[in-house]
């Protein structure tokens, strides 16, 4: 178990600063589609400058290196506290190694842990246990300013004209790029849930983003309005940045959860171009990273 410390260290200084490849693949081809010359494909060409360095010199990607948001997938009778002990002194260990800017404030003094560990909650830990003997462990790491876009919707909403009906999940959506603007870090993935109450609704917004952008719904239906939602945002005009042109969002990942009747909930989730997540899997002495 000691060890495992060490491999989630890694796990988080891979998270950090080195860029997922389904994500850089992403802004290498929205290079392509802006023009000649413009500042939205001088704005993306910094940011791909600025992955390349980051994943050369090891170091953050972004100076808000974010909240750590864990996954873990264990196998029944480990320990989910002894788990935790060494993701966090592996959070630690990172911030130490300036892997992790210390980010972790209370929110009533204003002081700063020093360490990125503040209670129960900071970093958000979720565990699952799972069949078979492999340990898995997802990592997000969720910036600050992407963060403070994201948005809830309680539907009908007269405002935007959006019923309970998918065609209503698609209009909020796009309400929340238009609301964003170039704030969040543009191009941005949205994360969005269906349904649910207002706590489940928001954790399942962000559990979407796990996926890769390449990874198609399995759900027909979803697959196609996250689609129009991406091609749509993407005729705004935002641009990168907010510099106009192309790209204001590199894709849409959807879910749909149960909800009551009385309650029809649509929870945007924003990830900015900054799109930190790692996956590591430990299976016997030997130990993958995704």
């Amino acid at each position: 178990m000691q060890k495992l410390t060490e491999h989630v260290r890694e796990l988080i200084r891979l998270a950090a600063t080195s860029l997922p490849p389904d994500v850089e693949k992403k802004l290498h081809e929205s290079v392509q589609r802006e023009a000649e010359g413009s500042a939205a494909q001088g704005a993306l060409q910094t940011i791909l400058q600025n992955v390349a360095l980051a994943r050369e010199k090891s170091t953050p990607i972004c100076q808000d290196t974010g909240t750590p948001i864990f996954y873990v997938y264990h196998p029944e009778g480990m320990s989910t506290r002894a788990l935790g002990r060494r993701i966090c002194a592996a959070v630690v260990q990172a911030t130490e190694l300036n892997y992790l800017r210390p980010n972790a404030v209370d929110s009533l003094t204003g002081a700063n842990s020093g360490n990125n560990i503040g209670g129960k909650h900071y970093p958000y830990i979720h565990f699952e246990e799972v069949d078979g003997d492999e340990l898995a462990i997802d990592l997000m790491l969720k910036g600050g300013g992407c963060e403070n876009v994201g948005a809830q919707y309680k539907l009908p909403d007269g405002r935007i004209g959006a019923n309970r009906d998918l065609e209503g999940v698609r209009r909020a959506a796009l309400d929340a790029v238009h609301q964003a603007q170039g704030r969040g870090c543009a191009p941005g993935v949205l994360g969005i849930a269906v349904g649910g109450d207002r706590g489940s609704s928001f954790v399942a917004s962000k559990e979407v983003l796990f996926r890769k952008l390449d990874e198609p719904n399995p759900d027909a239906e979803l697959a196609e309005i996250e689609a129009r939602i991406s091609a749509e945002a993407n005729q705004m005009g935002v641009g990168p940045m907010g510099f106009g042109g192309n790209t204001t969002v590199l894709g849409a990942k959807m879910t749909a959860i149960h909800r009551l009747p009385a309650s029809y909930f649509v929870t945007v989730s924003y990830m900015c171009w900054a799109f930190r997540r790692r996956r590591m899997v430990v299976h016997g002495d030997k130990v993958t990273y995704e």
